[in-house]
C-alpha cells in the first residue's frame, strides 16, 4: 500500500492517472502538451509511476507509449477500499 500511497502523492501524478484512465494509452509527447511542466519533471513523475507499477510503457521509437497497468490499478483499489473500511 505504501508503495502505491506514494506514487499518488503529488498532485501531478494523479492527473496523469486521470489522463491515462480517459484513453486505453498516451504517448509522452501527448502528455507534455497537456501538462505545464518540464519535460524533465514530467519523466520524473512518470518514472515514480512506472516504479510503483501503476503504469506501464512501451518504446515505440522515437516516442513512449504509456498506459494505465490494469492488473495493479485494480490491485492498489483493492488495498485502498480495504484499509479505508478500517
Amino acid at each position: 500500500m505504501a508503495r502505491y500511497a506514494k506514487a499518488l502523492g503529488h498532485p501531478v501524478r494523479i492527473y496523469v492517472l486521470e489522463l491515462l484512465s480517459r484513453q486505453n494509452c498516451c504517448y509522452s509527447g501527448d502528455l507534455t502538451d497537456e501538462l505545464p511542466i518540464a519535460k524533465s519533471t514530467l519523466s520524473q513523475h512518470l518514472k515514480e509511476l512506472k516504479d510503483a507499477g501503476l503504469i506501464q510503457g512501451e518504446i515505440e521509437a522515437p516516442r513512449i507509449k504509456y498506459c494505465i497497468n490494469k492488473e495493479n490499478w485494480k490491485e492498489a483499489q483493492g488495498i485502498f477500499k480495504q484499509f479505508l473500511k478500517l
